[in-house]
């Protein structure tokens, strides 16, 4: 039985027939070195067929389809027209590298393929000597490795162009700025705080808000400024009456030593800049908040954006984040304390980056460990839920929520739990009530058509309504004024006439 080798290469399509292979022995070292050798490999192995792309387009396409497992025209007409008629009586297989190409072989070229060591050994031979094999097409290694280079780039352009999680990457992006604004923040506003305590320590004891005290120390400088006429502007700034007052007080009895101008107005530019940064970390937390509730607004409701962010950009993407079963999603961002836990055969960690949310902080210490599992369970739902959805709507994440809320007072006063499929059916029931339940990418498509026609109509009805309205107060215009002019002519004739009698 004759065997054929699909070799599926950058530059085209080739077709290879090795009949005499010893698939026993092709781990030996003799095969190896024979496979090695391009002269012994030739006489093993020969080119049968040779097809090029004949552009760039065509090589793109055929890759993006191998990748996926699905078979192009252009490799049916291929095999089609160099491969022996396939019939009950023929005696030859077809050898793939690729799994994902079996099934389309066998659906339209009813071709039986194979796939073992020994075909992937003999296919390292084929892409070790196939520049030598193409020497009688004119084709040099230069050539060839230009056209790998040139599909690898298109290859990457593709799947970054066509990458589904790309808002992903912005939200990976938007968080960990926030929590290295965070970090410098803090340092930034211990350095003012450090620097100040030598003019006015007693402020840094009554203010702890870092932007509250960094806005009094830009604004008044020395503490001479802070009495009882500034009174009212301090408590729009502290939004705290009694802590504006506890402010002037301490300013008039400070212990501190008076500072110089040069020093103040150095301490003052940095403070303009931290209040800066603190106004741009407010931006980035609101544009984090809209991608969010864009990209994943279950997960969203049910623990924040911050949260919810940080879970996502620790897997990686939102759908490594659904891959996940609950138990990694509750551990995430404790993997040292787990490996630790596991080698010196300690406690494993009961949380990872859920410890943030708000949940797990409300609980009892006994409870912290089923609160944690409980909302892990919560967030892989919520997060498969974002992904595979085809109209995104936070209900379901509205409804966990709800749901962590109850098991929090059921696990202090005790009561009753709603179930998962209930709180399911419940939001299926209202999103079909409101006519946003789709079971395809189609009936969304069509929904949205019909809503834009319905607005296109709505448009059209008000316009005529619009001119009928114009038309109508113009004629009704035209009618008052038609009836003007018949009374004053009938006035005149009146008159001309009485004027007529008189004078006859």
């Amino acid at each position: 039985m004759s065997t054929f080798y699909l070799f599926e290469a950058a530059a085209g399509l080739a077709l290879f027939q090795c009949d005499s292979v010893d698939e026993t022995n092709v781990k030996s070292k003799q095969i190896q070195k024979q496979f090695s050798d391009f002269a012994q490999f030739a006489e093993v192995c020969h080119l049968k067929a040779f097809q090029p792309f004949i552009s760039a387009e065509i090589a793109l396409n055929n890759a993006l389809a191998i990748h996926t497992g699905t078979v192009t025209q252009e490799l049916v007409d291929f095999l089609s027209t160099n491969l022996p008629a396939v019939g009950k009586k023929s005696n030859f297989q077809i050898a793939i590298s690729d799994k994902g190409l079996a099934a389309g072989l066998q659906q339209y070229l009813n071709l039986k393929s194979k796939m073992n060591e020994a075909t992937a050994q003999v296919f390292r031979g084929i892409r070790t000597h196939f520049v030598d094999f193409l020497r009688n097409e004119d084709f040099k290694e230069r050539d060839y490795i230009q056209a790998q280079l040139g599909l690898a780039h298109q290859v990457s352009r593709n799947k970054v162009k066509l990458d589904i999680n790309r808002e992903d990457k912005h939200v990976t992006q938007a968080i960990s700025i926030i929590e290295q604004m965070d970090k410098d923040l803090n340092t930034l506003s211990m350095r003012i705080k450090e620097w100040y305590s030598w003019h006015f320590p007693e402020l840094a004891k009554i203010v702890t808000d870092n932007r509250v005290f960094t806005r009094i120390v830009d604004t008044y400088g020395d503490k001479k400024n802070i009495n009882d006429e500034a009174l009212e502007a301090i408590e729009e700034l502290t939004t705290d009456a009694e802590l504006a007052k506890q402010i002037v007080e301490a300013a008039k009895i400070s212990m501190g030593q008076d500072i110089s101008e040069i020093d103040l107005s150095t301490l003052k530019d940095l403070c303009i800049r931290v209040l800066n940064q603190f106004e741009f970390r407010d931006n980035i937390q609101e544009y984090l908040k809209n991608k969010m509730i864009a990209i994943a607004p279950n997960l969203t409701a049910l623990i924040g954006e911050n949260v919810a962010a940080k879970l996502i950009a620790h897997a990686g993407s939102l759908i490594n984040l659904a891959k996940y079963p609950a138990s990694t999603i509750q551990i995430l961002g404790a993997e040292k304390a787990l490996f630790r836990a596991l080698k010196t055969r300690g406690n494993t960690p009961k949380y990872g980056l859920l410890y943030h949310s708000t949940y797990i902080g409300r609980a009892n210490g006994t409870d912290k460990g089923k609160i944690s599992r409980n909302l892990a369970n919560k967030c892989a739902i919520a997060s498969r839920l974002d992904h595979f959805l085809i109209q995104p709507t936070e209900k379901f994440g509205v409804k966990l929520k709800d749901q962590m809320e109850q098991r929090l007072k059921f696990l202090t006063a005790g009561g009753e739990l709603n179930k998962n499929t209930d709180i399911m059916d419940e939001v299926l029931a209202e999103l079909k009530g409101e006519g946003l339940y789709f079971e395809s990418e189609k009936q969304l498509t069509q929904k949205r058509q019909e809503v834009k026609e319905s607005q296109i109509k709505k448009g059209c009805r008000r316009s005529r309504r619009r001119t009928s309205r114009i038309t109508i107060r113009s004629s009704k215009k035209e009618e008052k004024s038609i009836q003007i002019i018949m009374i004053y002519k009938q006035y005149i004739k009146q008159k001309c006439y009485s004027q007529f009698n008189l004078c006859f």
